[in-house]
């Protein structure tokens, strides 16, 4: 999963890809790089970010929709809160909803999941991006984010979305320190439990800055390590910034596993 942040204030690209022409470029040459699929966002998440306006935020992400609906066959995700915001960009060409509130953001959106029968990704959010970082705690946060994932996910059935349509994340950085995510990392398989398949959004992260004492362009590397550490713990999809790079180890890393029997082989 290939991110196309369309704002100009998120973490590690904000500004780079803010309006539609150089949003959809930056698309269509993940999708060459191996991207199967685009996540579309027009609100940044980052640690101490604010809401954007509804109308702001379909103004940057449609066009991009729309355009690389048209121009690439890879799958496009729509990461968003707002169930207007998702339903627009579904009309538009988007086929999956990626909510960092797991529902919880704005009451419609389960139904229009529901209602329109497509995939849906929750994440585990401690808080909401202005505060998450403040102070995270936990007793057990492997414990706790797959008791919640597994909660959501029972929500999301009971409000008429088919398991079989719902990805879990554990929201890598949202409301963790280095320790809470280094632990989700190592016990990925716990979240991978729960059935579902898991999506793993560790890409340029500040526990990863903090380890390599890298800034966000320079984290490529330790990206790449926690998309295969996350492939052989169970994740079924990595959302990265740098398509080409965890593309190619991950098809190293799924070839050998593949020889050692540990996943079934899959022609290249």
């Amino acid at each position: 999963m290939g991110i196309v942040n369309v704002t100009p204030d998120s973490f590690s690209d904000g500004g780079l890809h803010a309006d539609t022409d150089s949003a959809v470029a930056h698309g269509l040459r993940l999708a060459d790089e191996g991207a199967a699929i685009l996540d579309i966002g027009g609100e940044s998440t980052r640690p101490g970010s604010l809401p954007v306006p509804v109308d702001e935020e379909l103004a940057r992400v449609v066009p991009v929709v729309e355009r690389l609906a048209a121009a690439t066959p890879a799958l496009l995700s729509i990461d968003t809160t707002k169930a207007a915001v998702a339903r627009a960009a579904l009309d538009a060409g988007a086929t999956l909803v990626n909510d960092v509130t797991a529902l919880r953001g704005d009451a419609a959106m389960a139904g229009l999941v529901a209602e329109r029968g497509c995939p849906v990704c929750l994440m585990h959010m401690l808080g909401e991006p202005r505060t998450m970082q403040d102070d995270p705690r936990y007793d057990d946060v492997v414990a706790e984010v797959a008791a919640f994932l597994e909660e959501r996910l029972a929500a999301a059935v009971a409000a008429g979305v088919r398991e079989e349509q719902v990805l879990l994340d554990p929201g890598i950085g949202f409301g963790k320190t280095v320790r809470h995510n280094l632990l989700l990392l190592a016990h990925l398989d716990r979240i991978a439990a729960l059935g579902r398949p898991v999506v793993l959004g560790a890409s340029r992260k500040r526990f990863i800055g903090a380890l390599l004492g890298a800034e966000p362009r320079e984290r490529t590397s330790g990206t790449v390590a926690t998309s295969v550490l996350g492939l052989t713990r169970g994740a079924a999809v990595v959302r990265v910034h740098d398509v080409r790079p965890n593309v190619e180890a991950l098809r190293v890393a799924e070839a050998v596993l593949a020889a050692d029997g540990a996943v079934e082989e899959t022609p290249r």
